[in-house]
């Protein structure tokens, strides 16, 4: 039988993360932190233990919808999830707390692979452990949620390749593209506290080419100022002639080292930057001791439909592994509480998403 731990040390909570599977940088202590001081979800940092040992731990982001609350772990619990025994008692306590909470609903998405590969192509591959994990949630009656906060599907790279392999896999024009932009004199540099201002301008620069709303340099400055400093965020900036072009923000944690941010002026893009920069992170990851490049992102439906084909194709020139998670599930205790929020929701998220497009223009 699990007993529960709540941990408020930031030291111990990351330390002990660190060391389960699965463990994810949207479960660490500065992301529940990060989240509690911009958008209001109140952190409860349980850790599930078997006698003095930590097996599982959830970092769970709480919010009032008035009376009631809602509840998401983001990219959790961390936990074996080929341990049927603890993912039962793990989620036993969860569902209880939900209960106990009053919640509406639970959310739940864990970087459990259900599929590697594209759907229906001769490397699509079920993985046993995901589609277990899938059949145990819907046996508990947990839904597949209308609300997918994160990405459902991404592309990782393994990093235990050296980098001469690392290279050669790429496609042709991928590669090729690496290589002209270090000759036509494409530098790559690491970013530091000091250089918010530009990453912030460059990216607000992308936003407003490619159509998708940013926040306020205030968010961003605490996103990505107590991630560096944390040593969980790392910054490489793209120059020519020592003007910068094109940056990446990497944020990594335990194995894996993800791409989460990238922007690019609409200067100089002849010079391929945002190819080098790729390439570079890799390698950066690589040099600190991560197994896994994760590029964060990939289409729901694999087809020029998806709007987010076009950075796929950019993505899939690097090869990897297409890697399909379970995306989020939804548990709630009240049927029709949840099927009432799940009506209202889309208007009042539409609506704050007017409200933030008026404010930034």
């Amino acid at each position: 039988m699990l007993s529960i731990e709540r941990i408020q040390d930031k030291d111990q909570w990351n330390n002990r993360l660190r060391t389960l599977p699965y463990a994810h940088v949207l479960q660490t202590y500065e992301w529940g932190e990060f989240k509690r001081i911009t958008t209001g979800w109140q952190p409860q940092r349980l850790a599930f233990k078997r006698g003095d040992t930590v097996v599982a731990m959830a970092s769970v982001g709480v919010r009032s919808v008035g009376p009631l609350k809602v509840m998401y772990i983001a990219k959790g619990p961390a936990m074996d999830y080929a341990d049927a025994e603890l993912v039962n008692e793990v989620l036993d306590n969860l569902q209880q707390m939900a209960r106990r909470e009053h919640a509406i609903w639970l959310k739940i998405d864990p970087d459990v692979v259900v599929a590697t590969g594209v759907p229906g192509d001769e490397n699509d591959s079920p993985d046993m452990t995901g589609n277990a994990f899938l059949q145990a949630l819907r046996e508990r009656g947990w839904r597949f949620s209308g609300d997918q906060v994160q990405f459902r599907n991404t592309i990782t790279i393994d990093l235990s390749q050296d980098e001469d392999t690392l290279l050669a896999q790429m496609s042709g024009n991928t590669r090729r593209k690496v290589r002209i932009a270090g000759r036509k004199g494409v530098a790559v540099r690491d970013g530091t506290i000091a250089d918010l201002h530009i990453l912030y301008d460059l990216y607000r620069i992308t936003g407003q080419r490619d159509g998708f709303i940013i926040r306020s340099l205030s968010y961003y400055e605490q996103a990505w100022r107590a991630f560096i400093e944390a040593g969980l965020a790392h910054a490489l900036i793209a120059e020519v002639d020592g003007r910068a072009i094109a940056h990446v923000i990497l944020f990594h944690f335990g194995r894996k080292c993800w791409y989460f941010y990238g922007a690019s002026s609409n200067e100089e893009r002849q010079r391929m930057p945002n190819y080098l920069l790729q390439w570079e992170a890799m390698r950066w990851a690589k040099s600190r001791g991560y197994a896994v490049y994760d590029m964060w992102g990939a289409p729901d439906v694999f087809d020029e439909s998806d709007a987010m084909w076009g950075v796929y194709q950019f993505k899939r020139g690097f090869r990897g592994t297409v890697t399909r998670y379970i995306g989020a599930y939804d548990y709630s205790p009240s049927t029709m509480l949840y099927a009432g929020y799940t009506k209202l929701w889309p208007y009042a998220l539409n609506l704050m998403k007017r409200r933030a497009e008026l404010k930034f223009f």
